[in-house]
């Protein structure tokens, strides 16, 4: 991952879900989170699975933005606010969210 740049933010986000590992309801939202990525303004998207035994966190999720007024925008987007209130609060079991800037 490259270096964050001046007025830049990286949002991200550990999680656990509430369904089994590996199971369909597992992969069916992971693959609607992936969605997230075409919202304008974000860059960077990924998708991680956690490895380290550090922690109960199975999942995380990176993106960037160019600065605060997209990040606003992406936390106002209708198809992020949907998501989180129709899949994320319903099927998340834990997260820690950290936004970062330069």
């Amino acid at each position: 991952m490259s270096q964050l740049g001046l007025g830049r933010i990286r949002h991200t986000v550990v999680f656990t879900l509430t369904h089994p590992e590996g199971s369909p309801e597992e992969g069916n939202f992971l693959t609607t989170a992936a969605t997230l990525a075409a919202i304008p303004g974000v860059e960077a998207f990924e998708i991680l699975r956690e490895t380290s035994p550090k922690n109960d966190y199975r999942f995380g999720i990176s993106m960037e933005f160019a600065g605060p007024e997209e990040y606003t925008a992406y936390n106002e987007h209708p198809e992020h606010v949907r998501f989180v209130q129709e899949r994320w609060l319903p099927e998340v079991a834990a997260f820690l969210e950290i936004d970062y800037e330069a």
